[in-house]
């Protein structure tokens, strides 16, 4: 009896089936002359290796946080205002996991300053918080002038999601913006001082995939907020500080400009339609209150 035996399948098909890069380790393997095998390790896992940080740094194409992500726009540093003879010891900043919300407000210090001398206004502004109040640094992540030009303000990195102390209750994974100057009723705002807001909303919101015209979940961390401490609160995501703390700042005058700041950074961000429900996120438990002592002896902040 004559047995037929049927002939192996090609080499490469049979590698297909194998997973991950166990093809390539095959590669290391005794028997292949000495020259070769190590050629083969090296060139297979590196490009292993390469593929697997290159789908983790790109995701695929059409996921929110890469669709929406608005340019940075330029930033002075905080060396710009902070001089030597001002500046104060503090602690290393501290960060939340990413900013959900930012929060306008304006200064209430007077509007006739030159923009040249805005470092000035904002070096005052931190002396007094760092100084008759004790905080660790001045409260807001940025300042804006009625220029446009966009200043750092807390510590700890302009694309990082850095802990607040400008609004009480809701300083953690948002962002506080301050319109150098006082908008109540009646007061003109500078376009460019709306536009850089939006810019810088744009951006902030954008690295975690938020819509400017939508709405968030926040969790108030201290009971003096508009809410109980833990309780939540649906806020937009582009919020004047009175809509979680009982207070009239940004300024009526800026509050009226709010819808028009919200429908500029949704533009930045490459949305053209109009905003639509999005998916709701679980608001994260109820932080530690940002008010605090530090073992400085010091306070943060509201």
């Amino acid at each position: 009896m004559r047995v037929v035996r049927r002939a192996p399948g090609p080499p490469a098909r049979r590698a297909a089936r194998l997973p991950g890069a166990l093809p390539v380790l095959l590669g290391c393997l005794p028997g292949l002359p000495a020259v070769l095998a190590p050629a083969l390790c090296a060139e297979g896992v590196e490009r292993s290796v390469t593929v697997r940080l290159r789908n983790a740094e790109h995701p695929a194409p059409g996921r929110p946080l890469a669709a929406h992500r608005a340019a940075r726009p330029p930033i002075v540093p905080r060396s710009a205002w902070l001089d030597r003879a001002t500046r104060r010891t503090q602690p290393p900043p501290r960060y939340d996991d990413r900013v959900v919300a930012v929060f306008p407000h304006h200064t209430d210090s007077p509007n006739g300053y030159a923009c040249a001398h805005a470092p000035r206004v904002i070096r005052h502004l931190y002396a007094g918080r760092t100084g008759a109040r004790a905080w660790e640094d001045i409260g807001y992540n940025f300042l804006v002038d009625r220029c446009g030009t966009i200043y750092e303000g807390r510590a700890g990195g302009v694309d990082r999601p850095v802990t607040g102390a400008h609004a009480q209750g809701f300083n953690h994974r948002r962002a506080g913006i301050a319109a150098l100057g006082t908008f109540t009723a009646g007061v003109p705002v500078p376009r460019a001082m709306t536009d850089a807001i939006a810019a810088l909303a744009a951006r902030k919101l954008g690295l975690a995939g938020v819509d400017p015209r939508g709405h968030v979940r926040m969790v108030s961390s201290n009971g003096l907020s508009r809410y109980k401490a833990g309780a939540t609160a649906t806020l937009p995501a582009v919020a004047g500080h009175g809509e979680g703390f009982t207070t009239s700042s940004p300024g009526a005058a800026l509050t009226a400009r709010l819808p028009g700041i919200r429908a500029k950074a949704a533009l930045l961000q490459g949305r053209t339609r109009t905003a639509t429900p999005q998916p709701a996120r679980s608001p994260l438990p109820a932080p530690p209150p940002t008010v605090g002592t530090t073992q400085a002896g010091r306070r943060w902040g509201p």
